[in-house]
């Protein structure tokens, strides 16, 4: 543990923030010190239920852990129509940002987000887990060395609600999660694919006329394609819905190779992750078989991925605390960039799927 760890709020007990409360105490350079929800009683119960020490601050409001002094970050598993309002506030209290995707319901909403953060010099940063993970790093020096071109790219996050979840969860209603799977899931897919292209925008977005929504319009599955015309022509194609059978998926051919994860977003196993890569792959004579097998690469964890990413925040935050740098703009650039494709592909299913230059 380091000798100041980076003192964290939990903003809201959605069920997310089991998962990053744990990460907190995982972590070597962070704590977490307080929680709060919108009643005393709530708040109660969440740190009974898992178990949190008896020193961490139990609020029954969020403007208690935004005004208590000794909260360095704060991580914000609200209603995505909740965030621009209590990220701002965050931000304009001098609390560091670690907010749950998707960030907000439009790039407008979310650039009021980082302007907050820009100009009181707290770091931002989107709770894309994956990002964090070293077999990401494995996978980025793979394409960026030994692939090639890209050519296609497909990303798709699918889950099969209960019927209890498509009646009453948050992320299928209009006034908290508006964008339902579209913020939900493809939120992973956009931001996997813009990754894969070194977070060059697509030229085209399409949305795909398969678009399924509920009584109250909230989209519940639907898939879009992306083009990038220059300096290479690349085509991506995304899949995100509440209706299918679980699935996590990233297929990349490139040019000399290609790579396909099964699981880029929850890896199987918290500790080892895994990736086939196959590279000068040819077809035996007659057809009758490949010159290659996909090579299995494997990466070991010391520290689950939601750890990973509070250790990054914690080590900017630090930073920042020790006046070594500003905050790095490399985080909110990505939510930015993943923000602007998402709110296309929402245009162009608005628009009845038309093409949505950027």
């Amino acid at each position: 543990m380091a000798e100041n760890p980076v003192r964290f709020g939990i903003i809201g007990c959605a069920e997310i923030a089991r998962k990053v409360a744990r990460a907190m105490d995982l972590a070597p350079n962070s704590i977490l010190y307080a929680i709060a929800s919108r009643s005393i009683e709530k708040a109660k119960n969440f740190a009974a239920t898992n178990g949190l020490p008896e020193n961490v601050k139990i609020y029954g409001s969020y403007d208690q852990v935004l005004d208590d002094p000794c909260v360095d970050a704060v991580y914000m598993p609200l209603p995505t129509s909740l965030h621009v309002h209590w990220a701002v506030l965050a931000a304009c209290k001098k609390k560091h940002l670690l907010l749950e995707k998707p960030t907000a319901l439009n790039v407008a909403e979310l650039d009021q987000i980082l302007e907050a953060c820009e100009s009181n010099g707290v770091q931002f940063m989107d709770g894309s887990m994956w990002l964090h993970h070293p077999r990401t790093a494995k996978m980025k020096d793979l394409l960026s060395n030994y692939s090639g071109q890209l050519n296609f790219i497909h990303s798709q996050s699918t889950s099969s609600a209960t019927p209890e979840f498509l009646e009453s969860n948050i992320r299928v209603k209009p006034d908290l999660d508006a964008l339902g799977a579209l913020g939900d899931s493809a939120w992973y897919c956009i931001g996997a694919i813009l990754w894969a292209k070194d977070y060059q925008l697509p030229t085209t977005v399409t949305a795909l006329p398969d678009v399924t929504r509920n009584l109250a319009g909230v989209i519940l599955s639907c898939t879009a394609s992306l083009h990038w015309d220059q300096p290479d022509t690349t085509v991506a194609t995304i899949h995100c819905s509440f209706l299918s059978h679980s699935s996590m998926d990233l297929a990349i051919c490139a040019s000399k190779g290609s790579l396909h994860v099964k699981d880029f977003i929850i890896p199987y196993q918290e500790h080892s992750a895994s990736f086939d890569f196959t590279l000068d792959s040819k077809f035996l004579d007659l057809h009758i078989g490949w010159s290659v097998k996909p090579e299995e690469v494997c990466v070991t964890s010391q520290l689950p991925q939601e750890a990973l990413m509070v250790q990054e925040l914690a080590r900017q935050v630090e930073g920042i605390r020790k006046s070594q740098f500003r905050p790095d703009s490399k985080w909110p650039g990505i939510s930015r960039k993943t923000q602007l494709v998402m709110d296309a592909v929402k245009k162009s299913i608005d628009l009845g799927c038309k093409p949505i230059n950027l």
